[in-house]
């Protein structure tokens, strides 16, 4: 095989990979990783060249200028193209175990600092901004109650549409696209259920009924990635509490927000891990399967959904 038949059937996993339907970010860390790898080869003639000694020597030249994390990541994305070449017949075996990868702390978890602060930031976005042009009190509202009382991430709150929410009075949940497509549903409780329906009344008398997403712009067109960061920082602006939310983490400050206090209320390690959407914990060894009741406990325990309470009566 020629190096641009290795090429073809990197194109062939990630065709494969596209189909789970994970975001362009993860099918562009993909290639990079392939390609970065494979340039520190000499000309690959056979796809059997691809051998554990030669994969070594690459990527101990690709480690030299990058941090254990990007090392981590490449070697991840290499096994997983070997995986898919065995699963096709291409390949009798993964070279991969045979060739070393640093071990990577998971990071720890990056919650708004502050006992009251989530409180602090919900009763901030729940009154008009009168500095803003066209305040939007109800859509700001939903934005940060969706992720600090469901922990939905940055993705999954754009991919939300208006038929998102299903079930009876008492028994509603949101179904969400989770991290590489993997659909998960979350419990909702009525004090989130009902700042949910506040939104989408004021959504009706602004956006015409044709548009699908959940959440848009004072346009009517879906809200976009940036436009939903500046949304959660200009609602940090105006609570006051820029000083309290963990460099780097933004948005994703109010999903730790939401696991870490369903720790701190009694949600055990598989209620969490469900409820977020994580592949595991620790190891897939640690999941244990979680009824519906019990993760609607879980979340029934998280003391945010009561601060929601006194936003929504009239």
């Amino acid at each position: 095989m020629q190096q641009e038949t290795v090429s073809a059937l990197v194109e062939e996993f990630l065709a494969a990979r596209a189909v789970r339907k994970p975001s362009v970010h993860t099918l562009q860390a993909y290639r990079r990783d392939l390609a970065l790898v494979l340039a520190q080869m000499p000309v690959v003639n056979d796809i059997a060249d691809l051998s554990p000694r030669l994969l070594r020597s690459a990527f101990a030249r690709f480690a030299t200028t990058r941090a254990p994390a990007s090392v981590y990541r490449a070697w991840s994305s290499w096994n997983a193209f070997f995986t898919f070449l065995v699963t096709e017949g291409v390949v009798a075996g993964n070279p991969m175990p045979a060739v070393d990868k640093p071990r990577v702390a998971l990071p720890s978890p990056k919650p708004l600092r502050g006992e009251d602060t989530p409180e602090q930031l919900l009763n901030a976005v729940a009154v008009p901004d009168q500095r803003q042009r066209d305040p939007w009190p109800e859509r700001d509202l939903v934005v940060i109650a969706l992720a600090l009382c469901a922990g939905l991430r940055l993705s999954e709150l754009l991919g939300l549409r208006t038929g998102s929410f299903v079930g009876r009075p008492g028994e509603r949940r949101v179904e969400v696209a989770g991290k590489g497509g993997r659909p998960r549903t979350v419990p909702i409780e009525p004090e989130l259920d009902a700042v949910v329906e506040a939104y989408l009344e004021s959504r009706r008398k602004r956006v015409a009924r044709g548009e699908k997403a959940l959440l848009v712009d004072r346009h009517g067109a879906p809200l976009r990635r940036g436009g939903l960061q500046y949304l959660v920082s200009s609602a940090y602006r105006r609570a006051g509490i820029n000083d309290r939310v963990p460099r780097g983490a933004r948005l994703h400050a109010l999903r730790h927000t939401f696991a870490t206090r369903l720790a701190e209320d009694g949600a055990n390690a598989s209620e969490i891990m469900r409820l977020l959407g994580h592949a595991s914990l620790t190891t897939s060894q640690n999941y244990i399967e979680v009824t519906a009741a019990q993760q609607r406990a879980a979340v029934r325990a998280n003391r945010t959904n009561r601060a929601l309470g006194g936003l929504t009566r009239p």
